[in-house]
């Protein structure tokens, strides 16, 4: 894996997103402020993470079954080919992803119960 392209194009396209989503994000709230919608408004526009302690669990469970997938083909290196290690790091990351659900869920059920 001697390709750094493949890591560095989507941190570029990742931070330019990032930058992006922040600064319009910001504009819509300085709108909102600036017309007096201070209320309901702005607390619509946090709904999308809920959940932000878990959110650094979530991408810590994702990256770490991406990291095993890394270690397994480099335990392995002659019965893994870079197809084989692109099925393992979706595989990881699919069940990092279902743990982090079933912790949401979790989550969610006791604040609802709280």
């Amino acid at each position: 894996m001697n390709h750094p392209e493949v890591i560095v194009v989507p941190i570029i396209f990742l931070t330019i997103y990032m930058v992006i989503k922040t600064l319009s994000d910001n504009r819509i709230k300085r709108i909102l402020i600036e017309k007096g919608e201070t209320g309901e408004s702005l607390k619509h526009l946090n709904m999308s993470q809920p959940l932000n302690g878990l959110n650094s669990v979530k991408w810590g469970l994702i990256l770490i079954g991406i990291g095993a997938a890394f270690f397994i083909a480099e335990l392995f290196p002659r019965e893994i080919s870079d197809g084989g290690l692109l099925g393992l790091m979706s595989l990881f990351a699919g069940v990092g992803f279902l743990v982090y659900y079933n912790l949401a869920k979790k989550e969610l059920s006791q604040k609802d119960g709280e």
